[in-house]
């Protein structure tokens, strides 16, 4: 039985911060893989830890297109954890689609949201780490340096809101495949340097590859198919660096 958050019996669920923009949150097509059902897996719901189903991290349109909260990642990472630790595992969703860096700072609404999500959760959980998927959103007018400065600001504040400077962050890279239609696509390989520059500067910290990974119709968004192989790669680099790796 998943405790909702009602009976408190910290210890039992590890739980883990998605945050990020619509990568993270999920854009893929129900119907084109097989649902995952693990009841040791659960997601935070009005407070409360429910049983995980998807969408996971429900998200709202962007760019005034039909963009639907679907399958994400989250999924496939929870599963894999939960066999991992032999133990419950809870999802936090509080990714954003078509969100910057810029909004992701230390007092701004979506930091803040997060923080105040998670330390709810560590009522009831021993907080685990971080997930993070965002850089689509500031590659059109791409500047390394202040990329570099939001993101450090970023993840030091989380890290320090919540208690754990040693707490573990895994990022994604940023899709070769993104159409040109979207303007971005020229300034993902510098993107993707930074963010492994990043991986390498921060402790407890690393990144995953997602060359291989095929997007939507879109142009932009991973395929169902290719985010239950991303959710399982962010487990890996999670289980590696929680191992000392």
């Amino acid at each position: 039985m998943i405790n909702d958050g009602i009976t408190k019996n910290v210890g039992e669920i590890t739980s883990f911060l998605m945050i990020g923009q619509s990568n993270m949150a999920g854009r893929g097509d129900f119907g084109e893989v097989e649902p995952i059902v693990n009841e040791n897996c659960c997601m935070l719901r009005m407070g409360r830890w429910q049983p995980m189903s998807e969408p996971i991290n429900v998200d709202r349109d962007v760019l005034n297109i039909r963009f639907h909260s679907g399958i994400s990642l989250g999924a496939s990472f929870a599963d894999e954890m939960s066999k991992h630790l032999g133990g419950k595992v809870g999802l936090i969703p509080c990714a954003d689609g078509g969100t910057r860096i810029e909004q992701w700072q230390p007092g701004e609404v979506l930091f803040d949201h997060a923080v105040m999500m998670t330390k709810l959760a560590m009522r009831t959980s021993n907080f685990g780490g971080i997930i993070w998927h965002q850089g689509e959103g500031n590659c059109r007018d791409f500047d390394a340096a202040k990329y570099r400065e939001l993101f450090l600001n970023t993840m030091n504040g989380f890290r320090h809101e919540l208690g754990a400077e040693d707490l573990p962050l895994v990022i994604g890279e940023i899709s070769d495949k993104i159409g040109e239609e979207w303007n971005i696509s020229d300034k993902v390989p510098q993107m993707n340097a930074l963010l492994h520059s990043l991986a390498d500067e921060l402790p407890m910290c690393g990144i995953v590859p997602v060359c291989d990974l095929e997007l939507k119709n879109d142009h932009l968004h991973f395929n169902s198919a290719s985010l239950r192989i991303l959710g399982r790669r962010y487990f890996e680099k999670a289980r590696d660096i929680m191992n000392g790796g």
